[in-house]
């Protein structure tokens, strides 16, 4: 009897916990004050502050089962399930995977696969996304001239198997897209990995990743003698996988802490935002972050020149941090003329990001620009560990073989005092985009 009640108990705090890091991962007032202090970091928890057990299907925050049918869209699907976890209970949105799919810049076919970078590169340059009411799934066919429901505004990359960063974000922001490789070939085919009874995965092999799957919880108890493989230690994230409820349990399966994959190319999605935060968006990398440039010691200063085409005022700037524990420093000419207009210009704000991924830092102060004047966005970045920091869109491969560098003007400097164009001496780019108001 007495055990029984000490169940009980456990069971009540446990469920405690879980509501207290729920309701103050869903306080925008929370939000707020995580994202725009200069430390940008994903989130202030403690690691005693995260459960031993979490299920989003019991709070309501899993999205609905997906079925990729015969298509390698694993990769959207998962994307496009982990934006509507973001948004759930309050709002029940459906997003795309269609689309994402489909109408993005990469020169690849629908069943050709893809990955987190191309997500990515598609939100952070507002291709999408869209509603699936508006592009289906499966017909093979994607509209022209359909606009985003929302903007993606910041995406980070988890450290590799950092698994109490993984599963504070799994709290705070909905889900957590994931990669493993997985050896079954679809819901009803068998493995020496998967246990059919348990719902259970442990891949121990030397395969990397092919399959991206869903993090929507995680279990410490779940005990080491239910996969098939041998391990002795208990744990398993709870995985939402992209086949179908007929796979698994309605879709769910556990995958051990131990796989040798999971946990390795974790990606999540941290500021959606409504599309009329800002105005306009200036750009010139449609492909993102396909490769970097630097001086070998992880300092450098990049640059992109745009155009004003109406009485606007610059809020934001966005770029990726292709490392972790950067400081950044923001400037802006407001008046370009050609690379000694570098010189004078304008500090606006510093910080540091310690994720690596795609941050949109908004300006406290911010800056008119005069329509039919070129102006320029500047960032001087250090970041440790990372000989090349800045982020460039070049044809790489037959992924990334229409990408267009005669729509930009990007500019890289070691000192910020000698400037070199990178179309011109690196065929690529300058990742680094302008958000701006009308006035």
């Amino acid at each position: 009897m007495i055990k029984r009640i000490e169940r009980v108990l456990e069971v009540c705090l446990l469920c405690l916990a879980v509501w207290l890091a729920y309701d103050l991962t869903k306080n925008p007032a929370y939000s707020q004050e995580v994202y725009y202090q200069d430390e940008i970091a994903l989130t202030d928890a403690r690691p005693g502050d995260v459960p031993a057990r979490y299920d989003a299907r019991t709070q309501y925050r899993a999205p609905s089962v997906k079925n990729q049918g015969t298509l390698g869209t694993c990769w959207a699907l998962a994307a496009s399930s982990a934006l509507e976890a973001y948004f759930l209970p309050q709002e029940e949105l459906v997003f795309s995977a269609d689309h994402l799919s489909l109408h993005n810049s990469f020169a690849k076919e629908q069943n050709d696969g893809g990955d987190y970078t191309m997500v990515m590169a598609y939100l952070a340059a507002w291709q999408g996304p869209v509603l699936e009411e508006d592009d289906p799934y499966g017909d093979g066919v994607s509209p022209d001239g359909l606009s985003p429901v929302k903007h993606v505004q910041g995406m980070q990359m988890l450290k590799e198997r950092d698994y109490d960063a993984v599963k504070r974000a799994i709290l705070q922001y909905g889900a957590v897209q994931s990669s493993i490789y997985m050896d079954l070939k679809n819901a009803f085919s068998s493995s020496v990995y998967y246990d059919q009874l348990e719902y259970s995965y442990y891949y121990d092999g030397p395969e990397r990743a092919n399959h991206d799957i869903l993090l929507i919880g995680w279990d410490d108890y779940f005990d080491a003698s239910r996969f098939n493989r041998s391990t002795s230690q208990n744990g398993a994230f709870i995985c939402q996988n992209s086949w179908g409820a007929q796979f698994g349990d309605g879709g769910v399966f556990y995958v051990s802490y131990e796989d040798i994959n999971i946990g390795r190319n974790c990606i999540i999605y941290t500021d959606i935002q409504d599309t009329d935060n800002y105005d306009h968006i200036y750009q010139t990398d449609l492909c993102g972050w396909v490769g970097q440039l630097g001086y070998g010691d992880g300092d450098c200063f990049f640059a992109n020149v745009y155009e004003a085409d109406s009485a606007q005022s610059l809020e934001a700037v966005g770029f990726y941090n292709t490392g972790r524990d950067s400081r950044y420093s923001i400037y802006i000419v407001e008046d370009f003329e050609d690379t000694s207009s570098f010189l004078p210009r304008k500090p606006l704000q510093g910080g540091h990001i310690e994720e690596m991924g795609y941050y949109t830092i908004p300006l406290r102060e911010a800056v008119d620009l005069e329509p039919g004047r070129r102006f320029a966005v500047l960032v001087e970045i250090s970041t440790p560990n990372t000989m090349y920091p800045v982020a460039t869109e070049y044809a790489a491969d037959e992924a990334t073989k229409t990408v267009d560098i005669s729509d930009g003007e990007g500019y890289i400097s070691h000192n910020g005092v000698l400037w070199t164009r990178s179309e011109e001496e690196h065929e690529a780019n300058i990742c680094l985009k302008a958000y701006t108001r009308d006035r």
